[in-house]
């Protein structure tokens, strides 16, 4: 103050004194001691009364009475709370409401504000708001609550009101006893801004919603209502209704009504309580896959007893439209993944049903292809044989040409693989007949150079092989030295080391190869091994693996590719039981699997059948005896994953033809996606992270665009997207379509639980182009919480 009254000396020592303002802010005067007492006897002061000057504004545009009932002495209202009254300038009274709820849009915004969140009760009290708001109940929602009701007392009853007349008006059914004690809206107009605040509730006041709705619903007790799950409407207002759909749901499919149940599902799969709980919406999943394969197996059992012809009958209703059988494999290979990645075990009943109908579907259908391919004499008209892949498709390709030896890759594998590929890419499918046994020394030979003038399988020192041109293959070292030999300017690497290589290292050992042989053993080793769980995550992720090592290779400069296998595969949830297994043959046995025998003499057991090596074109005495249907030989090896016999399953391969941009570069574009939510350690198989458009958005384009994001660990991906919200999402080629300003929820699937760490990886499915990943590895701790 001393230091104030010596600034403002020169201005006012003379005898006529400048016009001087003195500000001070935030000082109270002090009469009898102030500092600058002689200046304020000097000229004039000025003490704003806060209240007053509002009553002098306010009075501008509204009445005196209004104007004191506004500024009652009982309503403490602040600075804030008068410039908001003063601001409004409409023809009703302003709302002394909207001062405590001041970031509000509308009245539904402060109700919705109010029924999740108590605190404001102190200053709806302390500003004698309570009135206007019971006004506010009435007229937006017809509700006349008690006169003397207490704050706390009033939102329990509105929250019943509206709760509990969203599920009433939704109902197909007589309400039940519970909710006669709640009033129902008395209009039309009521109805509509009840079902207007329910939803507002769920997306506004999301975290508080589940208390909520969980409070009303024990009040009332709802969850011991005997409603009919069918009656129950489009709207899961509360928590348990999710929960009776999902058992109804399973009830439908144990009674084979499938379309039913996926109507349900597509219906509530984004439900306020599924985008809530990954592990719920897991279960919806399963449910919606369980029926998607139900409806196969249906159609295809259906089809498959009026079905006739020869063995390339069969083979283009596999393979080809209208029929297209192999959707049936690809059903069960997707519902098994998904289920083996669930923490918590779904419905038994709907489970084991539709697996039931997978398996007698695959049984039906072995039996009667066995049959057609007697009547062919083994042979399928102008197919492509395997040992004609490498002669007339690989030979054929521009150089230089990646190979896939894919083991144990089924036909339907090859189709989801070429969905999964860029569009830009140029890609066919066609299906291939595997060597018969369909194992894989025999069929891994049958995809050699040379093949198509001369294969055979034979013995030869006490060994199972293949012979070409007088090399005899009975094994991997044998392959690849025959390969090199053949073919001197070839490369061999494995799918695991292809994609851990970093790009200079890999263009440096492909350097002058002008085929490239990616050799796969992921499926049929896990597979073989026994591990049933854990292969059924692994097949997924061997597609997208291949995926991402053509487009890898397509950067390195290799553009064309062509993707086979060996041989496919059955594949079922649990060992096969006792009925389904067979004495082997006996007599002179020189190799023995689930699925075939190969030796000379014995006895052909019941349900088999025998076919000499010669009626297969091969130069050789063996004979070969398989099960007929789709059962297995005891003998060693996997009760559940086998192979080796003559169904469409194991002998029809993909043979898939590739040709991507090569040298594509790589946009740097890390900022233009934003991964949000992302746990700090991985404890559930299943787990949610946030998508949205970052700051790249305008080099992606205004329209949005598409994304395919996966989880990346030592090179490899070990899991991938299943589920999506908020955006349009691809199940099969896994592409979700980001729009700017709008996040996505998506549920990661790890299709590896062996893997300590991981990293989450987004990229453009056209170029790989990263466009996010996590700075640091997460660390994966299954089954921690």
């Amino acid at each position: 103050m001393f230091e104030l009254r010596t600034a403002v000396e020169p201005y006012v020592y003379g005898d006529a004194a400048d016009a001087v303002l003195i500000y001070l802010p935030g000082c109270a005067r002090d009469p009898r001691g102030s500092v600058l007492m002689e200046l304020e006897e000097a000229g004039t002061r000025w003490n704003p009364v806060l209240v007053q000057l509002a009553r002098n504004l306010l009075l501008k545009t509204y009445t005196l009475g209004v104007v004191d009932q506004m500024l009652a002495a009982d309503r403490k209202l602040t600075y804030e709370d008068l410039t908001r009254l003063a601001e409004s300038d409409g023809p009703e009274p302003p709302s002394i409401l909207k001062t405590v709820f001041h970031d509000a849009r509308d009245g539904d915004a402060m109700l919705g504000a109010w029924l999740t969140d108590e605190s404001h009760d102190a200053a709806i009290s302390a500003k004698a708001a309570t009135t206007e708001l019971v006004s506010l109940i009435k007229a937006r929602l017809g509700l006349e609550p008690p006169d003397d009701a207490a704050l706390p007392k009033l939102r329990a009853i509105t929250a019943r009101y509206v709760l509990a007349n969203e599920f009433r008006l939704d109902l197909a059914w007589s309400p039940p006893a519970a909710l006669e004690g709640v009033p129902t809206p008395p209009s039309a107009q009521s109805a509509s801004a009840v079902r207007e605040l329910a939803t507002r509730l769920r997306v506004d006041f999301s975290a508080a919603y589940p208390a909520l709705a969980d409070r009303v619903a024990d009040d009332l007790r709802l969850r011991d209502t005997k409603v009919p799950a069918s009656a129950l409407g489009s709207i899961d207002t509360f928590r348990f209704e999710e929960r009776e759909l999902l058992r109804h749901c399973a009830d439908l499919i144990v009674a084979a009504q499938y379309d039913e149940a996926l109507a349900i599902v597509t219906q509530r799969e984004h439900s306020f309580w599924l985008e809530l709980d990954v592990g719920r919406k897991a279960q919806w999943e399963a449910v919606r896959r369980m029926a998607e394969l139900g409806r196969e197996a249906v159609r295809v059992r259906a089809e498959l007893s009026r079905a006739n012809g020869d063995a390339r009958t069969w083979l283009t209703r596999y393979t080809d439209a209208p029929c297209e059988w192999y959707r049936l494999d690809q059903a069960q290979r997707r519902l098994e993944a998904w289920v083996a990645t669930l923490d918590d075990d779904p419905d038994e009943r709907p489970l084991g049903l539709v697996r039931r109908a997978y398996e007698d579907t695959c049984h039906l259908m072995a039996a009667s292809f066995v049959d057609a391919l007697r009547s062919s004499d083994w042979t399928i008209p102008d197919a492509l044989y395997q040992t004609h892949v490498y002669g007339e498709v690989v030979a054929a390709q521009p150089k230089p040409v990646a190979y896939f030896l894919v083991d144990a890759m089924r036909y339907e594998m090859g189709v989801e693989l070429a969905r999964r590929l860029p569009e830009s890419s140029e890609v066919s499918v066609r299906p291939g007949v595997a060597a018969l046994p369909s194992i894989t020394p025999v069929g891994m030979a049958a995809l050699q150079p040379g093949a198509s003038a001369s294969f055979s399988v034979v013995e030869e020192g006490s060994r199972l092989g293949a012979r070409i041109d007088g090399t005899f293959l009975p094994d991997l070292t044998a392959r690849q030295k025959y390969t090199k030999a053949r073919i001197p300017t070839s490369a061999d690497i494995s799918l695991a080391e292809l994609l851990s290589l970093p790009p200079s290292k890999l263009t440096k050992k492909l350097d002058g190869a002008h085929v490239v042989v990616v050799r796969s053993q992921e499926i049929d080793k896990v597979g073989e091994a026994g591990f049933t769980f854990h292969a059924r995550q692994v097949m997924d992720t061997v597609i997208d693996n291949i995926a991402r090592a053509i487009r890898k290779l397509a950067a390195a400069g290799v553009g064309y590719a062509v993707v086979t296998a060996d041989h496919g595969h059955l594949f079922f949830a649990t060992d096969r039981d006792e009925s389904m297994r067979t004495d082997s043959p006996g007599g002179r046995t020189v190799d023995l699997h689930r699925r075939c025998w190969i030796g000379r003499g014995g006895a052909t057991p019941p349900g088999c059948v025998r076919v000499a090596a010669s009626a297969l074109g091969y130069d050789s005495d063996l004979e070969l005896v398989f099960p007929a249907g789709a059962g297995v030989f005891r003998a060693g090896g996997d009760l559940a994953f086998h192979h080796g016999g003559p169904t469409l399953q194991e002998m029809v391969i993909p043979v898939v033809t590739i040709r991507t941009a090569a040298g594509t570069a790589e946009r740097d574009t890390t900022a233009s996606v934003t991964v949000t939510d992302t746990p700090e350690t991985i404890t559930n198989r299943i787990f949610t992270v946030t998508l949205s458009l970052g700051s790249g958005q305008m080099i992606l384009g205004t329209t949005g665009t598409t994304v395919r994001a996966m989880l990346i660990s030592g090179g490899n991906q070990v899991g991938a997207v299943g589920m999506a919200a908020g955006a349009e999402f691809d199940r099969a080629t896994e592409r979700i379509q980001l729009e700017p300003g709008r996040s996505t929820t998506v549920g990661f699937q790890l299709t590896d639980d062996t893997v300590d760490s991981l990293q989450i990886v987004v990229q453009d499915p056209e170029t790989d182009a990263e466009l996010y990943r996590s700075r640091t590895k997460i660390p994966v701790r299954l089954g921690v919480r």
